[in-house]
């Protein structure tokens, strides 16, 4: 008998300098919601956010030797007006590239204060 999977991804790890000014970033410039910010220890704390439309949320890490701040890339947030999301983002000091257009979606990418690179992702319309 196959255990049974986890149906979906709870949590990305994302590894930064200064959980504080990550937070302030996610929270201020993205519109991220905080879950959860609470002491893990005598220098670490546990800082859970999630988009504001829900789905798999994010902590801020600085305790894995093998995650280096800005190395992850390519987490994508979907939303359903790319033009309108990048617009926002720009208005509110967001360094986001131009939409750009391929089979798979409209998009448009930007890094957070660490390098993190992130994809708003708007899917192709159904025919």
């Amino acid at each position: 008998m196959m255990p049974t999977m986890p149906e979906s991804i709870a949590i990305v790890s994302l590894p930064v300098t200064d959980p504080d000014a990550a937070k302030a970033f996610y929270v201020d410039m993205l519109g991220f919601e905080v879950v959860r910010d609470n002491p893990m220890g005598p220098a670490q704390r546990w800082i859970e956010l999630t988009p504001s439309g829900g789905g798999a949320h994010i902590t801020l890490v600085t305790w894995f030797e093998k995650l280096s701040a800005g190395g992850q890339q390519g987490l994508v947030l979907r939303v359903d007006d790319v033009d309108a999301r990048r617009a926002e983002l720009a208005e509110r000091g967001v360094d986001v590239g131009e939409v750009q257009t391929q089979p798979w979606g409209r998009f448009a990418t930007f890094r957070d204060l660490d390098g993190n690179g992130w994809v708003i992702q708007q899917p192709p319309t159904r025919a």
